[in-house]
């Protein structure tokens, strides 16, 4: 049983400085090499054996050396949804279909309160944004749970961007159109997961300390939009030495008894290293950011990023500690593999693709797994591709004003670290992120002291008046619009052009499409004066039919933590809109008078949180239309609204005032339509089994770390069962001369499952299971396992599993 640091630490008392001392002088010692104790230990041998115990408590970062001041708890939970014949989210491009798992996706979610005080909760989402109706349900769910602990008002859910999960979620018709309506899987998958892992953190709630560190990020983000940004004031512009915000804001959270126990940061940069056409579900460069760190805290720990059993190739070596280097004798390892040949596929139970699990296996039952979460800012006009934006006919640079090629933008698209590997792409900003994640969580110093509160409030976005200060001296009042788009959103970004002839920074539009906008919805002259310069497209703000095609009411929230401030906003600030409102609401702070809130006082935003109201820009960027300024949906004053009503907030905050709860959103569950077609049954050929190899690795065969192992299964669509907290996908390696134990799965950057059928009615499909083999893997003999589940004609699941043949990896 580990000794509690901080126990030992009040049982010394007084001493504790010199206990200290002790440990830095034989830690020096260690350094240095000498094999000699100092006088000091030798005169005192009880404190050479005290400072040997703290210093290996502090070099595994068990050591908390301040009393802790909250509660502290984290979760994690696995939200993948289908893995097959759902369109994904994001690029709103009707071919992007899942089928199959790059990695699998999670919720993560911390918990901070007082001792019989406030506290608040925040999720991170692999996911594309939170949806209002996923919001609902879930506070539904905490209210029947724990009544009045948790609600709307202190829970804030917030999606990382990612484009590579399954759409479908959002109760919005613009939202859901090329999902071919409501996805109840997507939808039950996020729901699920979003409570399971605040359940998660309620029930691990322990004292705890917080510290917040900060620190730049110069490679992993550029402006996608650079003329709109251009046009900003000058002197505004002086003020910042970069068009996007570098800056990563961290928290470390330190458990009293545990030592660290996670990391939730937030850092700018779209989640689209993914392309358009990709139909593997991934997190993107920060859902693989977040497993990144979760692999090296468990197997590195507090420490230097680089250890010799570290990281290779961006991910941490996980199973060195675990299974010694395998024999040094390649003919008697191909002698093993011989005897492993692939068996037909078998029936197995639901339970076996969880309890082989890499990381399950890992974990313990009483003591929760490190949790790491990449959460997204003001990312809005910030691109992950960041070698630019090229023509892919001629490989120019595209036009500046319009990203486009030779008028079209469909030919425009940027590029990302890795280009053209999409997937080398996604490690690469992925691990830029955790190398500076690493850092500052390996030196966070600044401890989190002060109150928890919270304020919320609900806000008809359609027609606020918004009070705005005139150049020579008074106000005016100016309002917003019921929302719509511009023609420019139809052309789509750099990370993903739309089609035909739109492009962005088009202020104008053509008779054509705004004929086919008008069979759907004609916009008044008002709504025209009103969203003006933005042409309008869609007035999707004044569409109902069958229901409302984007959200009027929205939530604003403010979540304090000490001297940290999260801004939870539901939509895409630009990077300059984002600095407005961080330094209004700063201002209002710490113009309170209050010495709680200093110069030390951290204001973060937190993106895409509890709903989705697409983009939010500058009115001078507003006035360029480009694709943000076309999908900023209230119309020109869009940002002073959101500055006005936050700064309320923040007062409120700041004097212990309530503010009014506001106007409810609508509730539109039973109103959705589906058009998704449900899985009939799946089949196999005559004498073939579910889970059979159709395509095998060779006899005897041998690979090389770098090597890509390929092996076909005859599967089952992934829809029947979507694997929660398990794997459709599996790498064993073999212990001794028969015990198989799971060392890749799912969650693995290395690994690819791939789900394909020879035609959209088929009943037949295929698993493709593609490993690249880590530089870092340990040299034995391994084989794929794949797990499915088969629907038959009558509607029972069946479960099953299969194997390739074993092969040698040196």
């Amino acid at each position: 049983m580990l000794l509690s640091p901080r126990s030992l630490l009040k049982s010394w008392g007084n001493d504790k400085n010199e206990l200290i001392i002790c440990s830095y002088n034989l830690l020096v010692s260690v350094k240095m090499g000498f094999c000699h104790l100092s006088n000091l230990y030798l005169q005192r041998p009880i404190w050479f054996l005290i400072s040997l115990v703290f210093l290996l408590l502090l070099l595994n970062g068990r050591v908390v050396l301040s009393d802790p001041n909250y509660l502290i708890g984290l979760g994690s939970y696995d939200i993948t949804g289908p893995a097959a014949d759902v369109n994904m989210m994001g690029y709103a491009n009707t071919e992007q279909i899942a089928s199959g798992v790059h990695f699998r996706l999670r919720a993560r979610s911390f918990i901070v309160a007082q001792p019989q005080g406030n506290r608040v909760v925040f999720v991170n989402l692999d996911a594309c944004m939170a949806s209002q109706l996923v919001t609902i349900k879930v506070i539904e769910r905490l209210k029947a749970r724990y009544g009045d602990l948790y609600t709307e008002k202190n829970v804030a859910i917030s999606g990382i961007h990612t484009h590579a999960g399954p759409g479908g979620y959002l109760q919005y018709v613009v939202y859901i159109v090329t999902s071919l309506g409501f996805v109840r899987q997507s939808f039950d998958a996020l729901v699920d997961g979003i409570e399971k892992c605040i359940i998660q953190a309620h029930e691990n709630l322990h004292p705890g300390s917080i510290f917040v560190n900060k620190g730049e990020i110069l490679n992993a983000g550029v402006n996608r939009s650079p003329s709109a940004y251009l046009n900003n004031p000058a002197e505004e512009r002086s003020k910042y030495k970069y068009d996007v915000d570098k800056e990563m804001t961290l928290l470390k959270f330190v458990d009293a008894e545990r030592g660290p126990v996670g990391s939730f940061n937030w850092f700018a940069t779209h989640g689209t290293s993914m392309s358009r056409t990709n139909s593997l579900i991934s997190g993107d460069n920060k859902g693989a950011a977040a497993r990144f760190m979760e692999d090296w805290f468990q197997h590195s720990g507090v420490g230097n990023l680089y250890s010799d059993d570290g990281v290779a190739d961006g991910i941490p070596r996980r199973i060195s500690n675990i299974i010694p280097d395998s024999h040094d004798n390649h003919h008697k390892l191909l002698e093993l593999a011989a005897s492993f040949q692939s068996p037909p596929g078998r029936p197995a139970k639901k339970i076996l693709s969880v309890a082989r699990r890499v990381r399950g296996a890992l974990r313990q039952a009483d003591k929760p797994g490190f949790v790491s979460a990449f959460c997204q800012s003001n990312c809005g006009d910030v691109s992950p591709n960041v070698l630019g934006a090229f023509c892919i006919d001629t490989g120019l640079p595209c036009d500046f004003n319009h990203s486009t090629c030779g008028g079209k933008n469909e030919l425009c698209y940027g590029r990302g670290p890795g280009y053209p590997d999409e997937f080398e792409s996604t490690r690469i900003i992925g691990e830029r992120q955790l190398k500076k994640a690493v850092d500052l969580f390996n030196t966070a110093s600044e401890k989190l002291s002060g109150k928890v509160d919270y304020r919320h409030s609900f806000v008809d976005f359609s027609q606020l008046e918004v009070t705005l200060p005139k150049q020579g001296g008074g106000s005016e009042v100016v309002k917003t619009c019921p929302a719509a788009m511009g023609f420019a959103f139809a052309a789509g970004t750099t990370d993903g052009p739309g089609a035909f002839d739109f492009k962005q920074g088009d202020d104008k539009g053509n008779a054509f499409w705004r004929l086919v906008g008008g069979f759907l919805k004609t916009p008044g002259k008002e709504q025209v004066d009103c969203q003006h310069p933005k042409p309008i497209l869609l007035d999707t703000g004044e569409m109902k039919i069958p229901y409302d095609w984007t959200p009027s009411i929205l939530p604003i929230q403010i979540l304090r933590v000490g001297q940290l401030v999260i801004l939870s906003v539901p939509g895409e600030f630009t990077t300059m809109a984002g600095r407005r409102l961080r330094d209004a609401v700063k201002t209002v702070l710490m113009s309170s008078g209050h010495e709680e809130y200093n110069s030390n006082v951290h204001v973060v935003i937190a993106g895409l949180t509890n709903t989705y109201s697409q983009y939010v820009t500058t009115i001078e960027e507003y006035e360029m239309q480009r694709y943000e300024g076309a999908s900023t949906l209230f119309g020109p004053h869009t940002l002073s609204a959101y500055i006005q009503e936050f700064k309320k907030l923040a007062a409120a905050l700041t004097s212990g005032r309530s503010v009014e709860p506001g106007p409810q959103p609508p509730d539109l569950l039973n109103e959705q339509i589906s058009l998704l077609t449900p899985v009939v049954m799946d089949a196999t050929p005559p004498g073939v089994h579910f889970g059979d190899c159709s395509s095998d690795v060779h006899l005897n065969s041998t690979f090389k770390r770098g090597d890509t192992v390929t092996v076909v299964f005859w599967s089952a669509c992934p829809r029947n069962d979507l694997m929660t907290e398990g794997t459709f996908s599996l790498v064993e390696i073999l212990q001794g001369k028969e015990s198989w134990f799971p060392a890749y799965d799912d969650d693995d950057f290395c690994l690819l499952f791939k789900w394909s059928r020879p035609s959209k009615l088929s009943t037949r499909s295929h698993a493709t299971i593609e490993w690249r083999i880590p530089q870092s893997a340990t040299p034995g003999v391994y084989r794929i396992r794949h797990f499915g589940a088969a629907k038959s004609l009558f509607g029972s699941i069946r479960h099953f599993t299969g194997s390739s043949s074993a092969f040698v990896v040196t």
